[in-house]
């Protein structure tokens, strides 16, 4: 029979791996990575797609998991236990905090966040059973980016580890661990994957070490990710490069019209000269801004469902980063399990709007828009 040499890995849709005997069997045990026994060990597919991140992130190594937020529990169970504290910029994704604040801390692990302006001075923050900070390189929804070295030189100051969300930047604009954070993750169910198909997560280490402990909280947690949505966002992956640079593109020549909009009170993007962080955004992005951005009408409901409404090209879907643009409602999605007072200080209110900008024609998209701006 003629050798079949596939170009692209094929789903290896099993839950379980035969052996020819017990021999085999302890090779597995003893040569560990040779070989595959159970899916929620490891599957050809998962290994093929965390490889792949793996080298866009220049980490040690790194794991898939079922979802971001499960990536988000691994990236936090690997450095924490019962008893110690954690700190996460105050600025940060509703499920994050969600997931510190409502469950991890029936674990016995404590929380508190660090306001934007202390988040370079954490001395006021850390006790001696702090043991990392969670930050995102840039925040969701208003796009506030962080000074990952200035962070990573403060987080090592102080003895605790600094775990960024990449999600929003993509290894594409930013590649954290290479400017000293201790561990990355992302929801490969945005840019990863990137066509709104897949639920999936990743967590990259920056040691050997690290590494094999978020692949032990995978396995005995049971976070792993399936091998069909395995393979579908290693073929996402193949064009993510491609798709951030018209991701970009499309996203500043939107916000640049946004912000000239009399409806339009203000836009949060960090492709604009005007972001407070515009320098240090084009120098940690290597001149990409990213696909994500924010902006504020009135803020009045109904002038928020009238924009809605009219739009006939961009859906109201509350996720991100498809190939496809989208909108979303911070304050009634993402951030609906903050306090009102958290949203008030956060500054975000009923009109602020999340645009995700995907791949199409960017003419489209600024007709699209500013036919249901006419509408508020």
């Amino acid at each position: 029979m003629t050798k079949i040499t596939p170009k692209t890995t094929p789903i290896y849709q099993t839950s379980v791996f035969t052996f020819e005997d017990l021999n085999e069997l302890e090779l597995y045990f003893e040569q560990p990575g040779q070989q595959y026994m159970y899916t929620r060990y490891g599957n050809p597919n998962s290994d093929e797609l965390a490889e792949e991140v793996n080298k866009l992130e220049e980490g040690a190594g790194a794991v898939v998991t079922s979802s971001g937020m499960s990536a988000i529990l691994t990236a936090v169970l690997a450095y924490s236990q019962a008893g110690d504290h954690v700190l996460c910029a105050e600025e940060i994704y509703g499920g994050s905090a969600a997931l510190l604040s409502q469950e991890l801390t029936r674990m016995g692990i404590t929380v508190t966040y660090v306001p934007s302006e202390e988040l370079y001075s954490l001395d006021s923050h850390v006790h001696s059973n702090t043991k990392l900070l969670l930050a995102e390189t840039m925040s969701n929804p208003l796009l506030q980016v962080v000074n990952l070295e200035r962070l990573a030189e403060e987080t090592k100051r102080v003895g605790i580890k600094l775990v960024v969300d990449n999600t929003f930047a993509s290894p594409v604009i930013t590649k954290p661990l290479s400017l000293g954070a201790d561990m990355v993750i992302h929801s490969v169910t945005k840019y990863l994957s990137g066509h709104s198909d897949v639920t999936a997560g990743v967590v990259v280490a920056g040691t050997a070490d690290a590494s094999e402990r978020v692949k032990q909280i995978m396995r005995v947690y049971g976070l792993n990710l399936s091998p069909f949505e395995s393979w579908l966002a290693a073929r996402g992956l193949k064009t993510l490069k491609l798709r951030m640079r018209q991701h970009s593109i499309n996203a500043l020549a939107i916000a640049e019209f946004l912000e000239r909009h009399p409806k339009v009170k203000q836009v949060w993007y960090p492709g604009l000269q005007q972001h407070p962080q515009h320098k240090l955004a084009r120098l940690q992005g290597c001149g990409l801004f990213g696909g994500m951005l924010s902006f504020r009408l009135e803020d009045n409901e109904e002038a928020v469902n009238r924009f809605m409404r009219a739009l006939e090209h961009i859906p109201f879907a509350p996720s991100l980063a498809g190939v496809s643009t989208s909108i979303s409602h911070p304050l009634r999605t993402s951030h609906r399990s903050l306090s009102p007072e958290q949203q008030q200080k956060l500054g975000i209110t009923i009109g602020v709007i999340r645009l995700s900008v995907g791949i199409e024609e960017t003419v489209d998209l600024l007709a699209d828009l500013a036919q249901a701006l006419e509408e508020v």
